[in-house]
């Protein structure tokens, strides 16, 4: 189904957002609150203002599926706008624009809230006329940029001058308003929008295994219907590439072809990522912090990291090298939406693994969301108000670019807090190619499609014996099963199949105008005008994918765990991580504070495009044989086929700019 877009987009980066009536901000900046209107409920304000941008473009007549219960409980967030928003978003193009008098001048956190963040008096203004209407709330960081709450249905509507209705999206029953939400012309005086949208909580982990395929893809009839004998294939996992090789049926011009991948391990990964010699020389991100943001916290992720390194050569969690900072497990929310605890175990297991495996001796600060809606915002400003980090990896996303436009200001607003600060946040680009088959229109993800962050694509790679690439090329598996006939083994489907197994999300955004820096860089063909991502691209695909260890959660209302167990990963939820690591390695070994790369990557490209590794199409198609270690069945996997995402010489729209790589972003920190 084609999705209706809204009719409001963003514009260039340094653009000023829309702003209010001028007549109405002056009138409602004189109101003061009085205790007639915090007792009064909204029926009896006299004057109500909509909030524009507050409602999900999904919340169609089309899609309602009746009134939400009285009692659901949800969340909502109210973003409070910046006091200078031009002023913000100047400092951060200044701050990381190469050629910039303010170039790499961060200015602290305490100096950012105090000259652009909303004042405390407008959040507790806020804050306390949504308690005295019935609401709680749940969060307000330092830079009262904006109050989470929760209440009933009934409430919430209600304060809100409107109804929640249950909607059908994305395959769930979600809730949002049935109307744009409204408030009292004081309280809306000092609002930029209002968020009660449940498809935030379909934010989702990008992490992909080894055998799984989204549930949009359309197994052939012939793979219904074909007996399952024996193959005799029974693919033999790989430890480098090339290792162990598989008879297949003819496949582009080959009958035995290399198998998938074991799992790299750390060693492997420094290795291919030139940081190896580094590490021997002791040169492990010493002094750096990597923050990493998920929703809720495994209970065993430090022993599960140590159990691996022990296993692997590599030296454990410590101290110095780890921290968390996360909510009790009482104050976890909408678990069955956000996928529960154990939907985010395997996420945060990798995030910090693969950090550790590169940069074994920088500080990883994991910070844990209460849920994955506003408890994200909530963790993200835990980094950002105290300077904890100044690198962040975020391995999560929206499904696409649906999302209220008050939000996307809300995020967006945040984001530039952070690159006024030097803080440099990397975001997965998303493993489910361009969305068309699931969003029934291509567009990219959010958050990784904003302008302001740098958005991660995917590769998958080859490791040989000596550590070294033996082949790098886009993220995009597409699967075909091996059955056998009376024909012998053969193909369910005409090659290269039908089983799509994930690809590096990425491509022309539908909510922002291209941003100054990639100007001249992507081609006009991708870009027509608009932000394209990604901006880089690294490690992603499970079937090259890297080797972690994990107790998995085996009860999300205990948090209890079962044994350990070795697991392989892929996704840009590793290339995010892989990418913020390396950073940190550049950062140790340049003195530089890279903050926000994006200006300075495409500035590098314009100079020194060979700083990035070009990830064209193979020359021949590449394809490895990977046989299921839970079914036994038996397929051919064909690389670098990511829906209509393609990569091409130069900038493409799977792995942006290239491949990362230690001398490339050491240019990079050098410019």
């Amino acid at each position: 189904m084609q999705r209706r877009r809204p009719t409001t987009r963003r514009t260039d980066p340094r653009t000023p957002r829309i702003t209010r009536n001028a007549a109405v901000a002056a009138a409602t900046a004189a109101c003061t609150i009085g205790a007639v209107l915090f007792a009064a409920g909204p029926a009896d304000a006299a004057t109500r203002h909509a909030l524009p941008g507050s409602t999900p473009v999904w919340a169609t007549s089309a899609n309602d599926a009746g009134a939400a219960a009285a009692s659901t409980d949800v969340e909502g967030e109210v973003y409070l706008p910046l006091r200078d928003q031009q002023g913000a978003e100047a400092l951060a193009t200044a701050v990381s624009t190469p050629g910039n008098a303010r170039y790499r001048k961060p200015i602290s956190p305490r100096a950012w809230i105090a000259r652009y963040a909303p004042t405390k008096a407008s959040a507790d203004e806020v804050t306390d006329y949504l308690r005295a209407q019935g609401l709680t709330i749940t969060a307000v960081p330092a830079s009262h940029q904006y109050v989470v709450f929760r209440g009933p249905a009934s409430v919430v509507g209600s304060v809100l001058g409107t109804s929640l209705h249950r909607y059908r999206h994305e395959g769930h029953t979600l809730v949002a308003p049935a109307s744009a939400p409204t408030l009292p012309a004081p309280i809306a005086g000092l609002v930029s929008g209002v968020t009660v949208d449940q498809g935030r909580l379909l934010t989702h982990p990008e992490l992909v295994r080894q055998g799984q395929t989204p549930v949009t893809s359309t197994p052939a009839r012939s793979l219904r219907q074909q007996a399952t004998a024996p193959t005799g294939i029974d693919a033999q996992c790989s430890q480098y590439d090339g290792q162990h090789t598989a008879p297949v049926p003819a496949a582009y011009g080959q009958t035995r072809v290399r198998t998938f991948a074991c799992g790299y391990v750390p060693k492997q990964i420094r290795s291919a990522y030139g940081v190896d010699t580094l590490a021997a020389k002791g040169v492990q991100g010493q002094g750096q912090t990597v923050a990493i943001i998920d929703a809720y916290a495994s209970p065993s992720i430090v022993r599960d990291t140590n159990t691996y390194s022990a296993a692997n050569g590599e030296p454990g969690l410590t101290s110095a090298t780890f921290a968390q900072r996360i909510p009790a497990p009482s104050q976890f929310t909408d678990q069955v939406l956000c996928q529960q605890p154990s939907g985010w175990q395997g996420e945060e297991t990798l995030d910090v693994q693969s950090v550790h495996a590169v940069a074994p001796a920088a500080k990883i600060l994991y910070v844990g969301g209460t849920n994955c809606g506003g408890g994200l915002d909530v963790a993200m400003s835990k980094i950002l108000d105290q300077g904890l980090a100044d690198i962040v990896s975020n391995s999560y996303s929206d499904g696409g670019e649906d999302v209220p436009l008050s939000t996307v200001r809300g995020e967006e607003n945040l984001q530039l807090q952070a690159a006024g600060e030097g803080i440099g946040l990397y975001f997965s680009s998303g493993d489910d190619g361009d969305e068309s088959a699931s969003l029934g229109s291509a567009q990219p993800d959010f958050p990784a499609s904003s302008p302001w962050v740098t958005a991660v694509g995917g590769t998958a790679i080859g490791i040989g014996q000596d550590g070294r690439k033996t082949f790098e090329t886009g993220w995009g598996d597409v699967l075909d099963q091996i059955v056998s006939s009376d024909r012998g083994n053969v193909y369910s489907s005409p090659l290269p199949g039908d089983l799509v197994g994930g690809g590096a999300g990425g491509g022309r955004s539908t909510l922002f105008d291209q941003p100054a820096y990639q100007r001249g860089i992507v081609p006009a063909s991708l870009a027509n005008g608009k932000r394209v991502s990604p901006d880089l691209a690294a490690l992603a695909d499970p079937y090259t994918g890297f080797a972690i260890g994990i107790r998995p959660i085996t009860d999300d209302g205990t948090l209890a765990t079962g044994p350990y167990q070795d697991e392989t990963y892929g996704g840009t939820s590793l290339a995010s991580p892989l990418t913020a690591a390396l950073s940190a390695i550049v950062q140790q070994t340049t003195g530089a504070r890279i903050g926000f790369a994006n200006p300075t990557l495409y500035a590098t490209y314009r100079t020194t495009p060979s700083a990035f590794t070009d990830v064209r199409p193979p020359r021949s198609p590449i394809a490895l044989a990977y046989t299921s270690a839970t079914s036994g069945k038996d397929y051919l996997v064909t690389l670098d086929h990511d829906t209509s995402l393609t990569t091409a010489r130069g900038y493409d729209d799977v792995t942006g700019l290239g491949a990362v790589s230690f001398s490339g972003m050491t240019q990079v920190a050098r410019h």
